[in-house]
This record gives structure tokens, C-alpha cells and sequence, in this order.
């Protein structure tokens, strides 16, 4: 299994590079893909019309879903923001800290293009794919 951030989703959806489209479709045809509500959230948001909200939900939907309690994931997401600020690393969005506890939770690698996520690797057990 793999959780697969934001970052990618958009390279993938907008088909603009070969190599990670064909990985991304490798494993989403092997059902090695997850996804976790604030990913879920970020791509539909930035759904231009229904029609393509609609389509991308329902794709997004078929994938294995990443489920914690909100308020278990709000607190696992905060110490680990506040975890990396005390050994002096630096996150430039409090999402990122929620998508990496749900990888670290679940003890599934993320694959990113987001240098958050390799400063939280820095100073977590956080897992990175590829």
C-alpha cells in the first residue's frame, strides 16, 4: 500500500509527467492505493466545474480509505508539528503534518513531490515511497 499526496494526484491528473502516471496506474489498477480525507479534500476542492467533482469523486471513492478518529488524528497531527518545531524543523502547512500522522499511523509510505513531507521524514518515522 502506498499513500499517495496531493502533489502527485495533480502531476497524475493532469497527465504532465509519463514516468509517474504509469507508476500511479500500475498501482491504483494493483489496489496498492490509499487515500485519507485531507488528500481527499485538497484535490476535490480544486475541481474546476461539478461535472469533473462528480467524476473525480467517484474515482477517488474506489480507493481503499484511510479512516481515524478526527480528533485522534487532530492530536497525533499536532504533536508531530510540534515534535519536528522542537528539534528546529519547519512545516509551511499544518495539512502536510495531518497526511504524514495518517502515513506514520498506519505504517504506509508516502510518495510526494512536497519537501514538508522529506523535512517530516527528517525528524519522524515517517516512511517515504520511491
Amino acid at each position: 500500500m502506498v499513500l499517495i499526496d496531493t502533489s502527485l494526484w495533480i502531476t497524475y491528473l493532469n497527465d504532465s509527467d509519463d514516468t509517474i502516471s504509469k507508476e500511479m496506474f500500475d498501482l491504483i489498477i494493483d489496489d496498492q492505493v490509499c487515500i485519507c480525507p485531507t488528500i481527499m479534500q485538497e484535490l476535490l476542492q480544486g475541481c474546476r466545474s461539478e461535472n469533473d467533482f462528480t467524476n473525480l469523486a467517484q474515482r477517488l471513492d474506489a480507493l481503499q480509505k484511510l479512516t481515524t478518529d478526527p480528533y485522534l488524528s487532530a492530536e497525533g497531527a499536532a504533536k508531530l508539528f510540534f515534535s519536528l518545531k522542537k528539534k528546529g524543523i519547519s512545516i509551511r502547512k499544518s495539512n502536510d503534518c495531518l497526511i504524514a500522522w495518517t502515513a506514520i499511523h498506519f505504517n504506509i509510505p508516502l510518495w510526494h513531490m512536497d519537501r514538508d513531507f522529506d523535512n517530516i521524514a527528517r525528524g519522524s518515522n515517517l516512511q517515504l515511497f520511491n
